[in-house]
């Protein structure tokens, strides 16, 4: 959830104007908010965060409508005795991300999300563990692979940008070796593992004059969210590209693959707009690489994402005439309660919907499912969760990339009406 508003929020901050444009800045911002409010109830003192309610074991017995639940909501948290340093450092990211974004509209609260960043921040560093070692019910379900050491950079960085204070910049240099932020060359970005987009916010400082002292370290940084991009365009050595189905869409993994797409078109456009605004290349093993190339490859994961494919499918829930009708989702599978207001039990859900082969009663738009095999097939079932799972945090980085491609397409628009324009004159 912390690094859906994180990514929210910096695609937010990266596309406010193109976001504002569409005409999409106030859903974004109540989107974030809706997060933020919740994580400054969740942290209930400097050394207490709530970390999850629920536990999945009981929420995987039961099929049925939010409203319906009557199973345990224990709440668990991480606290001084009881460490999370990963779920810490992301949140603090996420309030430091949104706070930036709240500065000129609402200086109060932006101050309000600071404050709890900061906190958070130290929090985490004092007291260092993975979250999934103190609380348990995690760890079948969000284990943390990468540890915390790569959150608490991202952390650091995200204050560094919303505070502008050198502390949170040396603690980004300090623990550049210790902590894998020079050492890690890793191909995907994702709720877990925040190497690459952390490399690539890093790398982008050396642009400034002010860091030029930093600029050795800095440069390491540079080259291992190079490293990912390259990756992804497939101009490393051999071994170290990332795969792509035969039609083309980034593959790293069968469960929830849409997750690494969204991430990727993400970053790839950043760092296009990067190398544009610096008058720089890139340059890969493979070849080197200018920032048109790098945003017509993002371009054709997010035309994918929308219908492009082998199987003509959008693979965004409510987006053109064909999407995925069976999304692996309880309250969107089961009729809504303005339609039956009578009870439906924990495994009643099971019995009547989980296994209808009728679409979806109620269409839950703007999710990204987990999409397509590695050979571009997808079965629309709703038991295929692999597929089917829609996640809060794919659809996030979309919200920037989207806005980027409107704001083209819209500027091709002008030219050519323009240019019509002229000729019709003469």
């Amino acid at each position: 959830m912390a690094f859906t508003i994180t990514m929210l929020s910096w695609s937010a901050i990266e596309y406010r104007q193109q976001i504002e444009d569409a005409g999409e800045l106030e859903h974004t911002m109540e989107a974030i908010k809706w997060g933020t409010d919740y994580f400054i109830k969740a942290h209930t003192s400097p050394n207490v965060l709530w970390a999850e309610v629920g536990d999945g074991d009981t929420d995987h017995y039961c099929w049925q409508r939010p409203e319906d639940m009557t199973t345990s909501r224990r709440a668990f948290k991480i606290d001084e005795n009881n460490p999370g340093s990963d779920l810490a450092g992301e949140t603090a990211a996420a309030m430091a991300a949104a706070s930036i974004l709240f500065r000129k509209t609402n200086p109060h609260y932006s101050h309000l999300l600071l404050h709890h960043a900061l906190q958070l921040f130290e929090f985490g560093d004092k007291y260092r563990g993975n979250y999934d070692a103190s609380v348990g019910v995690v760890k079948s379900y969000y284990a943390s692979v990468s540890g915390y050491m790569d959150e608490l950079l991202w952390a650091a960085t995200w204050l560094y940008k919303a505070t502008d204070n050198k502390m949170y910049l040396q603690y980004v240099i300090s623990n550049a070796h210790t902590f894998g932020g020079t050492g890690w060359s890793i191909s995907e970005f994702i709720w877990d593992v925040k190497y690459a987009g952390l490399q690539l916010m890093v790398s982008k400082l050396l642009s400034e004059e002010k860091h030029k002292k930093h600029r050795d370290i800095l440069e390491q940084y540079k080259s291992k969210a190079e490293y990912y991009i390259c990756s992804c365009l497939n101009k490393n050595n051999d071994s170290n590209n990332v795969e792509r189905t035969p039609a083309g869409l980034i593959y790293v993994r069968q469960w929830n693959n849409m997750q690494y797409v969204s991430t990727a078109a993400f970053l790839l456009s950043i760092y296009s707009d990067f190398l544009q605004s610096t008058n720089q290349k890139l340059n890969c093993h493979g070849g080197t690489v200018d920032h048109e190339e790098i945003l017509n490859f993002a371009k054709s994961q997010a035309d994918y994402i929308l219908g492009s494919n082998p199987m003509n499918m959008s693979y965004l829930v409510g987006y053109g005439p064909n999407y995925p009708k069976r999304v692996h989702h309880r309250g969107a599978s089961i009729v809504s309660y303005k339609k039956n207001k009578g009870f439906i039990g924990c495994t009643q859900g099971y019995d009547n919907w989980y296994g209808s082969q009728a679409p979806n009663p109620n269409v839950l738009v703007g999710a990204l499912v987990g999409g397509p095999d590695g050979k571009d097939n997808f079965e629309d079932r709703r038991n295929n969760f692999m597929q089917t799972e829609a996640c809060t945090y794919n659809t996030a980085p979309l919200v920037g990339v989207f806005a980027k491609f409107l704001h083209i397409e819209n500027q091709k628009l002008v030219h050519d009406c323009n240019s019509h324009l002229v000729a019709s004159f003469k």
